[in-house]
């Protein structure tokens, strides 16, 4: 490797750690610049320290939710997977994306593979397929929040319907290509590595890689009863994410200052979590500038509140999901302790072992 390859390199990296900070700040500078913050802080210091218990408690079932969700998609390649280990395994997963994004979705995969010593392409498989799934049933979300709105939705969000197109697309293209694969797996996939690797042979181990771990992640969820639990889970797991929205509004008393009903709370989680897209830390800042813009534009509410309800839930969000990750790495360390299985951290899981490839 040359001088100038290894300079390209290291600039390479010091972009992709530094644009989600300039976002972060850009974001937060948009989102605050016309509010009064010392209003704001003083609306969550009041805040209802009995909703805010309700919220926490909601928030955690919800993960508990997905948790049971992915276990579904575990159960093919391992019956007794903890749920447990599941269920650290999602909030570390988002406590690593709140300091650096999408790097959670590759610890995830990583703790969960060591912890039941299951083989890491497969976890890596049924996170991407757990990916897909959430994307498209927020797109369809945002679609029942056309409905649910009881103006013009698109009128009110000029971007919305681009987003939804883009998003259905991609998902029914995405959808299909790894249909393909699986169903025609010796024929296409074989196919194409073997052609790519007369030109390229690191690409075509990398394109064999990818597909393999697809085709293992969509392997999981074969059969319509693991089909239909999916549907149901993430059906669950949406509703609970509108009700950790609507119990937030009684956290800062919002009902004093406008009408909220959960078909509100509904509209705002799907369109809230547009923010979480972008790769900032944790959806820093661009939540918070698409959180007061829903409630500011589209409910009426004053920027001082709609502040508040944006600082605080993410603060909640935050706090919980950097506390669970430290938590739960803890407190299976110590059980795995207990029975004389190795501990691991952040440097361990990379370590590969014979039956985790």
């Amino acid at each position: 490797m040359t001088y100038a390859d290894k300079n390209k390199i290291i600039l390479k990296r010091l972009t992709g750690y530094l644009l989600p900070v300039i976002l972060t700040f850009l974001f937060l500078y948009l989102a605050f610049v016309n509010v009064d913050l010392n209003k704001s802080f003083s609306l969550i210091t009041n805040a209802s320290v009995l909703w805010l218990f309700v919220y926490i408690i909601v928030f955690f079932i919800s993960h508990f939710i997905r948790a049971l969700r992915w276990k579904i998609m575990v159960r093919p390649v391992k019956e007794d997977a903890s749920t447990f280990n599941l269920f650290g395994a999602v909030m570390i997963g988002y406590g690593v994306n709140c300091v650096i994004p999408r790097l959670g979705e590759v610890y995830r995969g990583l703790f969960i593979g060591k912890w039941e010593g299951i083989s890491r392409s497969t976890m890596f498989g049924t996170v991407i397929i757990e990916r897909i799934i959430d994307t498209g049933s927020f797109a369809l979300a945002s679609l029942i929040s056309v409905f649910l709105f009881p103006g013009n939705l698109f009128n009110e969000i000029l971007w919305l319907r681009t987003s939804l197109i883009i998003g259905f697309a991609s998902i029914l293209l995405i959808t299909v290509f790894i249909v393909i694969i699986v169903k025609y797996e010796q024929k296409f996939t074989v196919t194409i590595v073997n052609f790519i690797a007369r030109f390229n042979k690191r690409l075509s181990e990398k394109l064999s890689s990818v597909f393999s771990t697809l085709i293992s992640g969509f392997s999981s969820i074969r059969g319509f009863a693991s089909i239909l639990n999916v549907v149901i889970y993430t059906i669950i797991i949406l509703l609970l994410y509108a009700l950790n929205s609507y119990v937030g509004f009684f956290m800062l008393d919002m009902q004093n200052y406008g009408e909220i009903n959960f078909a509100m709370a509904w509209v705002f989680m799907t369109i809230s979590a547009y923010g979480v897209v972008i790769p900032t830390p944790g959806g820093t800042g661009s939540y918070h500038i698409i959180s007061i813009f829903v409630l500011t534009n589209l409910y009426g509410f004053e920027y001082e509140l709609s502040a508040a309800y944006a600082l605080l839930t993410h603060f909640i969000s935050y706090f919980v999901f950097i506390g669970s990750t430290i938590g739960s790495i803890y407190l299976i360390n110590r059980n795995r302790e207990k029975k004389g299985i190795s501990k691991e951290n952040f440097y361990s899981v990379f370590n590969i072992y014979p039956d985790q490839k």
